[in-house]
């Protein structure tokens, strides 16, 4: 990397989210001006025999699968075999909808048909990688999966371009249109037309494929807040949705082609005019930190991440875990890339760009702004003399307060605001919010939180819990 002073920071911040979230191994590659600035590997692709995860290591790519199937259908449309106006029952036997307003190929590629998840991840997820978990429906066949869809028109809550829900099923979909129009298998057809000529050659859709590379990820579930070694789920109705194997520095290759509106070494996967239409806004996604925000044809929309667009996608099998993003004005992105089911990849590309973008991503970015305090707030509690006790433990961005010694749920604790000098939180109670507090001295650094009659104050770190012998 020529300037390795903006990520400093960031290399330390990642090695702390590995820790806190049991990650084995990630890999990530940044693009700056059009050009690789960082590329590595950090811990782990496999924890048998602690091989070194590399910017070659084939990870489970997830959902980010999603904008490669739109690219394929766009490619279709350029080829004039099909419009993505299209109902999808002209190409498949698809039968439900409204009949008025059929659900049309575009609805599918955005989210936006109206149909709520109908559960073809977590059913086939689980027959493969969480086998105890097996829900014994039939879904073993693209027939299979149409006689479930077909069978929950009642399941549909509004007409399409209404409500955003998030549909890997569609997905599956538009998989067997590609199948139907192309005439060729969704994997080779991915392979032949967007993988090769992007010379994405190590990625792959299969099993046999993935097992003969020596680079490779070891697929791990976490359980119960303990990381087990897992199997990567290889399904013919999850690869239109989820189901590539990549590796970053081939994945650069894909960034690549976004940045230069379509075109990688002189090669054209998709005109610039497709391009700009798979970044377009189709629906409202509910706001975040950074304001309105929409989803595209498999990509999210950021309309104003410190005043730039900013796309991105996340993917997750489970048992690994991928996030895409790039700002196309400043030729600007990132891949990252884990083996399991979630790395913190959002967090960790947003906090990346940030830096890139000039800001100082701990102190300007909002939810990296409320991780830093809330990172410090974790811990052991005790009032006067230690008569109660309390833990402040973190989920995620949530703060939750807990008594370590009555068997009760824990409680959350909901900040008012992100800011690092504000420490005014609330936690539910029925319809209400309980003001509680917390208070960091700055000049001894010692931390004490105000709920209700008590005053806690912050001993030291959580305790791991002793195991009973049996």
């Amino acid at each position: 990397m020529t300037d390795k002073k903006p990520l400093e920071k960031i290399e330390g911040m990642i090695a702390t989210l590995m820790q806190q979230m049991k990650i084995p191994g990630l890999s990530l590659t940044v693009v700056d001006k059009g050009k690789a600035i960082y590329t590595r590997g950090i811990g782990a692709r496999s924890l048998k025999g602690n091989l070194p995860a590399t910017p070659n290591t084939l990870y489970g790519i997830g959902s980010v699968t999603k904008s490669f199937t739109c690219v394929a259908l766009l490619q279709l449309e350029e080829q004039g075999k099909l419009k993505i106006d299209d109902p999808v029952s002209k190409h498949i036997d698809f039968k439900i909808g409204k009949e008025d307003k059929p659900v049309l190929i575009k609805h599918l590629m955005s989210h936006s048909s109206g149909i709520p998840d109908l559960g073809i991840a977590a059913i086939l997820i689980r027959r493969h990688s969480f086998p105890e978990m097996e829900l014994f429906i039939p879904l073993s066949s693209a027939e299979d999966w149409l006689m479930h869809a077909n069978a929950a028109q009642g399941e549909i809550v509004d007409e399409p371009l209404k409500r955003f829900f998030y549909f890997n099923g569609g997905y599956a979909l538009l998989g067997l249109i590609i199948e139907a129009v192309s005439g060729m298998k969704y994997t080779d057809y991915i392979d032949e037309y967007i993988l090769k000529p992007l010379a994405m050659n190590r990625s792959t859709f299969l099993r046999e494929e993935f097992e003969k590379e020596e680079d490779r990820m070891a697929a791990y579930a976490t359980e119960k807040g303990k990381v087990k070694e897992s199997t990567h789920p290889f399904d013919d109705l999850i690869y239109s949705a989820g189901g590539l194997l990549s590796s970053v520095k081939e994945m650069e290759n894909y960034l690549q082609m976004f940045l230069n509106e379509g075109t990688f070494k002189g090669k054209q996967i998709l005109k610039p005019e497709s391009i700009k239409r798979m970044i377009e806004p189709m629906i409202a996604l509910p706001e975040g930190v950074f304001g309105k925000a929409h989803y595209c044809f498999g990509l999210g929309k950021m309309e104003n991440f410190f005043g730039e667009t900013l796309i991105t996608h996340g993917g997750s099998t489970a048992v690994s875990s991928a996030y895409l993003a790039f700002i196309p004005m400043k030729k600007m992105g990132v891949v990252i890339e884990g083996n399991v089911g979630n790395t913190q990849g959002g967090l960790i590309a947003q906090a990346i760009l940030t830096s890139l973008l000039g800001k100082n991503p701990f102190e300007d970015h909002p939810a990296l702004r409320l991780e830093s305090k809330l990172n410090q707030l974790v811990g052991s509690y005790q009032t006067f003399k230690g008569i109660n006790k309390a833990e402040i433990v973190k989920m995620g961005q949530q703060l939750y307060f807990k008594d370590p010694e009555q068997d009760c749920p824990a409680f959350p604790i909901i900040p008012y605001t992100d800011t690092k000098k504000n420490y005014k939180f609330w936690m539910p109670a029925g319809i209400t919010k309980f003001p509680c507090e917390f208070i960091v001295n700055s000049k001894t650094g010692k931390i004490s939180f105000i709920f209700e009659r008590g005053v806690y104050h912050k001993i030291g770190p959580i305790k791991p819990k002793k195991k009973e012998k049996k």
